[in-house]
């Protein structure tokens, strides 16, 4: 549970739906340590699923987790870490699945 506020500005509490997404990044996203700081973005976030590089030079990742948190993995994907170049993050909405225990980075 979380703290919110309804439509009139009073407090309520709420609890946040949980958000599964599938998504492949692209442009200078590999060799830029992409994968690591994707993973511990994630843990900051409290987020569980994994990340991987593709052989055509992507990346591609799942989170699952608090929708806002998973919300706010989407947007720093789009900037990556400092020397990565971000042209394009997919989107796939998925049903959550709850089966992950953490954040990995699979190879």
């Amino acid at each position: 549970m979380k703290s919110c506020r309804d439509s009139n500005g009073l407090q309520d509490s709420c609890e946040s739906a949980t958000r599964r997404v599938h998504v492949f990044i692209t442009g200078k996203v590999q060799g830029v340590f992409f994968r690591a700081e994707t993973k511990k973005q994630a843990l900051e976030l409290g987020l569980k699923g994994w990340v991987k590089n593709l052989y055509d030079r992507r990346v591609e990742a799942v989170f699952e987790g608090n929708e806002n948190d998973v919300g706010k993995m989407i947007d720093w994907c789009r900037k990556g870490p400092g020397p990565a170049h971000v042209k394009g993050v997919e989107i796939v909405e998925e049903p959550p699945a709850n089966r992950f225990e953490d954040f990995e980075i699979r190879y």
